[in-house]
């Protein structure tokens, strides 16, 4: 019951237009098959009247083709201006759709312009500026600052790399030498064979003597 006494909107009485139109254009279409048709049969009753040799007749069928065609000739034409009216029904609906949300749009506009201030705007975006100006300074010598430090950090790094590379060649020379070198353990000879190898002043004496020297 509610539906009954719902007042319509601009989109449905513009649907049940273009019903309508759609319904109008399906009978043209119908109208105009019908003629078609009559025109057939009716040039055939023309051929049949002019083999009998009845000229009356076939002027007669004749003058009724003629106005036969132009009703077909009409029913192009009505179908031409509903098909322009359909077309012209959706241009001022997509129009008055339009309308409405530059309508909405304009009432938003105008509603923000009312709550913004120019001045308090312009003061805004100049603080803004001088913050952000700031702000990039700041960071600007925070990056030198750091840069500073990171680079004394990688000289010391890199002195230290250079010192340990070299402490490792050398204990690489040093060890390769201890490999190369007796050990002491083995060059040491020991108390007993020290004992062995001792020549006594007899032995010396005999041995000069047996090569004749005094």
């Amino acid at each position: 019951m509610a539906s009954l006494f719902k007042k319509k909107t601009v989109d449905d009485i513009i649907k049940e237009q273009n019903k309508e139109l759609r319904g109008t254009q399906r009978q043209i279409t119908r109208d105009r098959a019908a003629l078609e048709k009559q025109e057939k049969q009716m040039e055939l009753e023309i051929k049949k009247m002019a083999k009998t040799g009845n000229k009356e007749a076939c002027k007669i069928l004749a003058k009724q083709l003629v106005q036969l065609r132009k009703q077909k000739n009409r029913t192009y034409a009505v179908s031409s201006k509903v098909t322009s009216m359909s077309t012209q029904t959706k241009v001022m609906n997509s129009q008055m759709k339009m309308a409405g949300a530059m309508s909405t749009t304009a009432k938003t506009m105008q509603a923000v312009n009312k709550k913004m201030d120019p001045q308090k705007t312009l003061q805004t975006m100049q603080n803004f500026q001088k913050e952000n100006m700031k702000m990039g300074m700041t960071e600007e010598m925070i990056n030198d600052t750091l840069d500073e430090i990171f680079d004394e950090s990688g000289d010391e790094e890199e002195s230290q790399d250079i010192v340990n590379q070299v402490l490792d060649e050398i204990g690489i020379e040093i060890s390769d030498k201890m490999v190369r070198a007796p050990s002491a353990g083995k060059n040491l000879p020991s108390a007993s064979a020290s004992k062995a190898t001792t020549i006594s002043d007899e032995e010396i004496e005999r041995q000069l003597k047996a090569l004749g020297v005094d």
